[in-house]
């Protein structure tokens, strides 16, 4: 890989982080009940407990992703999630009819960031990351 490809790695890693570090932090430091008033609205148990696995993928997996810790695996954990969000709350094909292109646009977007992600899964962090780092102190 030549600098220009690498920094074009580190700015799509940081990029598709920043919506996820973002989430976490409004919820931690912004209040919960906006987020947990959402989860019950669509039927989630235990939403006041699951807001917090919530906080934790989104906070620290994003940041892991951020700086190339992990990267491959903290994608995977990032899709899987971003997959679960648009399958439970924004299922275009159940929502009322009124609503269902605000769903579909926001579920596709998810699909697209779904995408993202299983690339850093396929092609890794890239040099500027910190898994680079630890490869080469090894």
């Amino acid at each position: 890989m030549n600098a220009l490809t690498n920094f074009i790695a580190l700015v799509a890693r940081i990029l598709l982080a920043v919506l996820f570090v973002q989430g976490g932090y409004n919820k931690l430091v912004g209040g919960t009940a906006g987020t947990v008033a959402y989860m019950t609205s669509h039927g989630i148990p235990f939403p006041n407990i699951l807001v917090w696995g919530a906080v934790v993928v989104e906070l620290a997996v994003g940041l892991c992703l951020m700086a190339g810790l992990f990267a491959r695996w903290a994608a995977l954990i990032l899709a899987v999630y971003t997959l679960a969000l648009g399958l439970i709350f924004h299922a275009y094909w159940l929502a009322p009819a009124a609503d269902v292109r605000f769903e579909r646009i926001i579920f596709f977007n998810h699909i697209s960031i779904i995408g993202g992600m299983l690339a850093i899964v396929a092609f890794g962090a890239g040099c500027l990351s910190l898994d680079a780092l630890m490869r080469r102190k090894s």
